[in-house]
């Protein structure tokens, strides 16, 4: 007898040819990837279809302040790496050691995913990395040389009605894929005709974007005149601000000189943050800076209060190896940072693993479920803000990525440095918050301590009033001035809070502990959450200190009733299959490929589990239930499952099973998992129906 929760589909073995669209999925392995378009005929020729599912992202974009359309000069980075559509292409993630990561987050407005392609679609992965951060996401639209001036004059030269459907395809792609607009780039002569056209095609554009996609944003690359000529400018002027003028912003070449600055500013005026001057981190051409000297064409930028284009980033991956890499890139931003304010977290309820969405193995609840190295970037989750700072007193602190432990995922994050003798404690700033607190406030902590000589202890600041939207960071004290608080700890936490840390008391073989404190607030905002590290006993040697925090909760506790194990949702049934491809492995062996579908709302869950149970071809005790992979969407695509051949005189089956992830950390119970019974069997000779059969 099936449970009522089980989903049941019965299919005969066929061999025969069904080949996938080669524009979404792997050919060698039929995994799903990104892509991009590579020419105006593919653009207009572009329509939805069930296979572009998997490129729809499905993380929405965070909560943070200040949000963008505030005066304070922005931050946008420009990724170019290599071409693009590397590993990253793989929407559920490959196995690779040592991948390119970008977790800095926290100082940025915007992410373009760049590449030399006509049309491109930013890979999934990156945009529900940045959307988990508050990142806004632009493709880029692109054309170059000879063949991209026959583009631009095919639909620029003409009547408006053809400039017009290119903007609407780009839109709705932006719109259907839920990123967030377009860089364009247009970096071939243009006629007088297309010329005249071009700036009507961006406020086209710049409209539809605007009425598909909330807070979407258009922005112009420093390329060509308003006569049509290729030159860049390396500036905001009258050869090129009919474009500035149409749409959200512009990106100025790299080229540029302190005069150059100066005349944008001027130009520009009350739009100074809507110029976004180009900075070349490769130091390519005559520019002021590079690699880790770029703090200082930031400086001059900021100087003028202009916002700030960092192109090229992976300069830190691409030049100094993969070897190093975070040290290398921590390094990189820390250079920077002082002149990149911190965004701050919008919205309770707060949860974070620190998960980088790579790592060189993969835990779940403390425990190692996968030894080999992997790289999904859908799985990061919200980052803090790295510190690596040496005191005046001689204190030294710093938070980095941990990839040898962690609670969920690949990595914590982990707190480490040196308390000197006639010191008594350092305090790590992790996040900034501009949230109205609410009276009564639960923090959770899941943790990992090396030395027992040093506490640790969070504390939250407050402000009367929320602070000023445009000062550099650190923020200076609000007039009311910040308050500091040190939240209870709670030696027994409430029974609706204990759920959150289910499963943690089971690991502390594995180290990891957990604690539950309370704090109680009036009328204020909160603003900061720390730790404390601090002497247990005062010495006079130096104390080294090393402490992982897994995973944090900053819990409203008035919202607790809607995150009880009540209040999740059940997976929806049935689970859809389609895409069934058999292939013969070995003898006795058979090889399957299919994609599962199913129904959960997407505001609950920050992925799913995707479990199965080997074939069983006869009776016998029930097989162990095996992870195969995580979906960070409501569908999977399961490759190369080795499984038993059916023999005519029997059938085979196999089970799925789908385990949402709650956003709020809690466990779904097993009887609220999708399940899927899947039965197949060999064709019947001389002939046989390969359709379904229920």
């Amino acid at each position: 007898m099936e449970s009522q929760r089980t989903s049941i589909l019965h299919r005969v073995v066929s061999f025969a040819p069904d080949p996938l669209p080669a524009r979404q999925y792997d050919m060698k392995t039929s995994e799903p990837i990104s892509f991009y378009l590579s020419n105006l005929e593919e653009l207009l020729a572009w329509k939805t279809t069930s296979d572009d599912t998997f490129n729809v992202a499905t993380v929405p974009l965070a909560q943070r302040q200040p949000p963008l359309d505030s005066r304070r000069p922005r931050t946008l980075v420009c990724h170019d790496m290599k071409g693009g559509y590397l590993e990253d292409r793989f929407i559920q993630g490959t196995e690779v050691a040592d991948p390119y990561v970008f977790y800095h987050w926290r100082y940025i407005d915007i992410f373009v995913y760049f590449s030399h392609h006509a049309v491109t679609i930013p890979p999934v992965v990156w945009t529900n990395a940045a959307h988990c951060n508050g990142v806004l996401m632009l493709g880029t639209f692109i054309t170059e040389w000879t063949e991209g001036g026959k583009m631009c004059e095919s639909f620029l030269a003409g009547e408006a009605e053809a400039y017009q459907a290119v903007a609407k395809q780009l839109a709705e792609m932006a719109r259907f894929f839920c990123f967030d607009g377009w860089l364009v780039n247009i970096e071939n002569s243009l006629s007088v005709t297309a010329a005249r056209n071009l700036p009507h095609f961006l406020r086209y554009l710049t409209d539809q974007v605007h009425r598909l996609v909330p807070g979407g944003q258009v922005i112009w690359y420093d390329s060509i005149l308003r006569t049509g000529e290729l030159r860049w400018q390396n500036e905001l002027n009258e050869n090129n601000k009919v474009y500035f003028d149409v749409c959200d912003g512009f990106f100025t070449n790299y080229n540029w000189k302190e005069e150059h600055l100066l005349r944008t500013r001027e130009l520009a005026d009350d739009r100074r943050v809507d110029v976004y001057v180009g900075v070349d981190v490769f130091g390519r051409g005559d520019v002021v800076s590079g690699g880790f000297d770029t703090n200082k064409s930031l400086r001059m930028i900021r100087e003028q209060g202009l916002s700030i284009a960092i192109f090229a980033p992976g300069w830190v991956y691409e030049h100094l190896g993969s070897e190093d890499f975070l040290n290398n890139e921590d390094k990189f931003w820390a250079l920077l940072s002082e002149l990149l304010p911190v965004h701050s977290v919008g919205s309770l309820p707060f949860c974070t693993s620190f998960n980088l969405g790579m790592g060189k193995r993969h835990f779940v609840k403390g425990q190692e479920r996968r030894t080999e190295p992997w790289y999904n970037l859908s799985a990061q989750e919200i980052q803090p803000i790295y510190t690596n700072q040496t005191m005046p007193n001689g204190a030294w602190l710093r938070t980095r990525c941990c990839l040898q432990d962690a609670w969920s995922g690949g990595s914590s994050l982990l707190l480490e440095g040196t308390i000197p003798s006639d010191v008594y404690h350092v305090t790590a700033r992790l996040f900034s918050f501009q949230v109205p607190a609410p009276p009564r406030v639960f923090l959770l902590l899941i943790y990992k301590q090396a030395s027992q000589a040093v506490s640790f202890v969070p504390q939250f600041t407050t402000r009367r009033q929320l602070s000023s939207a445009c000062p550099p960071n650190p923020r200076p004290p609000s007039p009311a001035g910040p308050a500091r608080h040190n939240p209870s700890p709670l030696l027994t936490p409430p029974p609706h809070i204990a759920q959150f840390l289910k499963g943690c008391g089971q690991h502390r073989k594995h180290g990891w502990q957990s604690r539950c404190y309370e704090l109680e607030l009036q009328n204020c905002f909160l603003d900061e959450l720390s730790i404390t590290l601090s002497r247990r006993q005062p010495g006079q040697d130096e104390l080294s200190f090393a402490c992982r925090l897994g995973k944090i909760w900053v819990l409203d506790a008035a919202g607790l009733r809607s995150l009880s194990p009540t209040a999740l949702a059940s997976l929806a049934l049935p689970i859809d299959v389609a895409h069934v491809h058999w292939h013969q492995a070995s003898a006795g062996w058979l090889s399957l490929n299919l994609t599962l579908r199913w129904i959960y709302p997407s505001s609950k869950a920050t992925c799913f589990r995707v479990h199965y149970r080997s074939g069983a071809c006869a009776s016998g005790p029930e097989p162990p239930l095996v992870l195969i992979g995580e979906a960070h969407a409501p569908l999977y695509r399961v490759t190369e499952l080795k499984v038993p051949e059916a023999q005519e005189s029997s059938s085979c089956r196999l089970e799925f099973l789908v385990e949402p992830v709650p956003k709020n950390g809690l466990q779904v119970d097993p009887d609220m998992w999708g399940k899927l019974a899947f039965v197949y069997s060999a064709p019947k000779l001389p002939s046989t129906n390969n359709s379904d059969s229920l």
